[in-house]
């Protein structure tokens, strides 16, 4: 069953913005948490180069191989729970995630960049796309409304810290490379595989 967000038909055009040169001379990315399928299918089928693996909690499978059907270069999801330690055996050269780092309790959070940290050769990327807050502060009143939206769903998700999230990338030595303003208040976090 193919499933459809609208968030990700809005923001797919910016990302490819942001990804394509990213990305143009690598060759083998794991996306963590593939959710509908939608992004795979619109970067992989915009990136011929690069093997897009997907992958997400098995419940999205269905829908993501909906999406990707007839991609070539889009392979089919991988079941990737970031807390348990079945990670792939595989190195890639780029990684990416949307929309995941709020959804996430912390710890979590924690375990996905360990995680990425683990299958990333050196010199390899990592895009993570969404909302953060800087130095305490929301970066709109919309932000704010999501943010408390998200709390009162479950106290363990949230809007995540910059701050708290750069730290992180660096413990795991990932070298912030860019950070991208996007549209909705989202921004695109890119960090190097030291």
């Amino acid at each position: 069953m193919k499933s459809f967000s609208q968030s990700c038909e809005n923001n797919k055009g910016p990302l490819l913005e942001i990804l394509r040169p990213l990305l143009e001379l690598k060759h083998a990315l794991l996306e963590i948490g593939s959710g509908t399928g939608q992004h795979a299918a619109f970067f992989a089928a915009s990136l011929p180069q690069l093997l897009w693996q997907t992958s997400d909690v098995a419940a999205h499978h269905s829908s993501i191989e909906a999406w990707i059907g007839g991609v070539d270069n889009a392979l089919p999801p991988i079941v990737l729970d970031v807390d348990a330690d079945d990670w792939p055996q595989a190195c890639y050269d780029s990684a990416f995630s949307a929309n995941t780092a709020h959804i996430m309790h912390w710890p979590t959070v924690v375990n996905m960049f360990q995680g990425v940290a683990g299958v990333l050769e050196a010199g390899a990327v990592f895009a993570l796309y969404g909302p953060f807050n800087y130095q305490g502060e929301y970066t709109s009143p919309g932000n704010e409304a999501f943010d408390r939206q998200l709390r009162a769903t479950d106290p363990g998700m949230g809007i995540r810290e910059f701050d708290a999230v750069a730290e992180l990338a660096a413990s795991v030595e990932m070298s912030l490379l860019a950070d991208h303003a996007m549209p909705a208040n989202n921004r695109t976090l890119v960090w190097e595989r030291n």
